[in-house]
């Protein structure tokens, strides 16, 4: 008659094997959460990105076209350039684009800068230009009129076309805006302004807010200058000063979505 064997698991291979399925639920459990803890360490998304500015610096003059005459033979075309460098670098300090409408003593037919500011698609251009007349700087708006549309007592806004030559007259209220900034900003330095409005042939063709500023040497009340243009400290002031003003109307909520879609 055969002998039957009965096989039971020793104590220590029961704890084993319960040793065994509990590793096996712990790497489940593991497995399951892991997602989740990925997903609560995963590191937060990037900010958007903050809208394009860019501003245009326009050297007036240059090439054949020398401008005014200035101070000790001067020329206003190799001041207008000379300022436009320092200013750029204050800008470019502060992490503002910058694009120049000329980098060199060259002639650039006024179209042609309006072309480039529109291009640019530039949220603020300045056209700089210097005289020996007046006192201090002098910030110029196009005295185009802002078109109105008929039947309607509010401006009409910016169009996606607008007409060459007469371009500028939608923006004129966002020039105005950016003129008051520059105005306020000078003023802070200790500057006189002049605050004026002219016929502009290079800014009239441009689709952004513009103003253009004459900088003049600094006289006191009774019209003693106490700088002259090429006065490298009163150019540092000046040129500090548009930057700060440029940082503000970069930075105001006001100013967000100049541009029309």
């Amino acid at each position: 008659m055969p002998v039957g064997i009965e096989t039971r698991p020793s104590v220590a291979a029961g704890n084993h094997t319960l040793r065994a399925r509990r590793v096996v639920l712990w790497l489940l459990a593991t497995a399951a959460a892991a997602p989740f803890t990925a997903a609560a360490q995963a590191p937060p998304a990037p900010p958007a990105p903050q809208p394009r500015f860019v501003v245009v610096l326009d050297a007036a003059h240059g090439g054949d076209d020398t401008g005014g005459r200035l101070a000790n033979g001067a020329t206003e075309k190799i001041f207008t350039l000379a300022f436009t460098v320092r200013l750029r670098s204050l800008l470019a300090a502060r992490g503002i684009q910058v694009l120049t409408t000329r980098e060199q003593d060259a002639t650039v037919d006024l179209n042609h800068r309006a072309e480039m500011a529109n291009h640019a698609n530039a949220q603020a251009c300045l056209s700089l230009h210097a005289s020996e007349s007046g006192s201090g700087t002098h910030l110029f708006i196009s005295s185009l009129a802002l078109p109105a549309r008929p039947g309607d007592k509010t401006p009409a806004q910016p169009a996606r076309f607008a007409a060459w030559k007469t371009a500028q007259a939608a923006w004129v209220p966002r020039s105005l805006a950016l003129a008051g900034v520059l105005n306020s900003a000078l003023q802070h330095a200790g500057m006189t302004v002049t605050l004026g409005r002219a016929a502009l042939p290079a800014v009239d063709s441009m689709t952004c807010p513009a103003v253009a500023i004459e900088i003049a040497p600094e006289r006191n009340a009774a019209q003693q200058t106490t700088a002259e243009l090429d006065n490298a400290d009163y150019q540092a002031r000046v040129a500090g000063a548009l930057a700060a003003a440029l940082l503000e109307w970069r930075t105001d909520a006001w100013r967000i979505e100049v541009r029309q879609p």
